[in-house]
C-alpha cells in the first residue's frame, strides 16, 4: 500500500512528518505499557512475528494499483487480535519500512503518509474493540458481526486517510475525485475477505489453545476475558 509518488509535493509533504511523528510517539507509549504489563521478550517476539506477516501482506500477497494508491490485503484486525495493538503497530511500521528500504525505495519519501494511513486506523480499532467486544469473552469467541465491525473500521480508516492525502496534494478536481472513488470502491472489497480470514485464524488459534494459551507470545485476550 502506498501513496503514489508526487501525489503530495515537497512543499506540502511536511505535514506527513508531523502526523507520522504523532503516531510513532503513540506507538512508543503503547509499546512501553505493553512491555511493563508483559515483558520485553514477549513484546519483541510479537513485533517480529507482526513484521514478518506485514512484509508478506505488502510484498508477497497480490496487490493491484487502483486510482490514487494500491489495493493490498492488510490484515490489520488480524494482527490486532493475535498480537495486540502495540506489537501490531510496531510491526506495521517496520514491515512498511523494510519494504521501502529493500524493495520500493521510491516509496520512502511517502513513508510518513503511509505509516500514518495504516497506524491511525489500527489504534482506532483498538478503541472500538473496547466498545463492541464484551469483557466476558475472549477473542477466540468472537462472532462474525464483531470481527466485521473491526474490519470495516480498519479498512474505512485506510480509505479515509488515502483520500485525505490525495485531496490535500491534488485538490478536488474531477479526475482526482474519480481516482479516489475508484480506489475506495476497490479497497472496501477487502472487507469481504478480512472478517473470514479473522474467523479462520481465530478458529485455528482456538484449536491450539492447549499449546498456545500458556505462552507469552500472543495477545493475552486471545484466550482470556478482559
Amino acid at each position: 500500500m502506498h501513496i503514489e509518488p508526487g501525489m503530495v509535493d515537497a512543499a506540502k509533504i511536511t505535514l506527513s512528518y508531523g502526523t507520522a511523528s504523532a503516531v510513532i510517539i503513540a506507538s512508543a507509549k503503547l509499546s512501553y505499557d505493553n512491555i511493563k504489563e508483559n515483558n520485553i521478550l514477549s513484546f519483541l517476539v510479537k513485533v517480529i512475528a507482526s513484521t514478518l506477516l506485514v512484509f508478506t501482506f505488502f510484498e508477497i500477497f497480490p496487490h493491484y494499483p487502483v486510482g490514487v494508491s494500491e489495493v493490498h490485503l492488510i490484515l490489520g484486525s488480524t494482527l490486532f487480535l493475535l498480537f495486540g495493538v502495540a506489537p501490531a503497530s510496531v510491526g506495521l511500521a517496520l514491515g512498511l519500512l523494510v519494504q521501502g528500504i529493500f524493495f520500493a525505495q521510491f516509496d520512502l519519501p511517502q513513508y510518513g503518509m503511509n505509516v500514518t494511513t495504516i497506524l491511525v486506523p489500527l489504534m482506532g480499532i483498538a478503541y472500538l474493540a473496547k466498545k463492541v467486544i464484551p469483557q466476558n469473552i475472549s477473542y477466540t469467541e468472537l462472532k462474525y458481526s464483531q470481527v466485521l465491525k473491526l474490519s470495516i473500521a480498519y479498512q474505512a480508516g485506510i480509505v479515509t486517510w488515502v483520500a485525505f492525502w490525495a485531496f490535500y496534494g491534488q485538490g478536488f478536481g474531477a479526475e482526482n475525485i474519480a481516482s479516489v472513488l475508484s480506489f475506495g470502491s476497490a479497497y472496501m472489497l477487502v472487507i469481504i475477505i478480512e472478517p473470514l480470514a479473522d474467523l479462520a485464524i481465530l478458529a485455528f488459534a482456538k484449536a491450539l489453545k492447549n499449546t498456545l494459551s500458556n505462552t507469552i507470545f500472543i495477545e493475552k485476550r486471545l484466550y482470556n476475558k478482559a
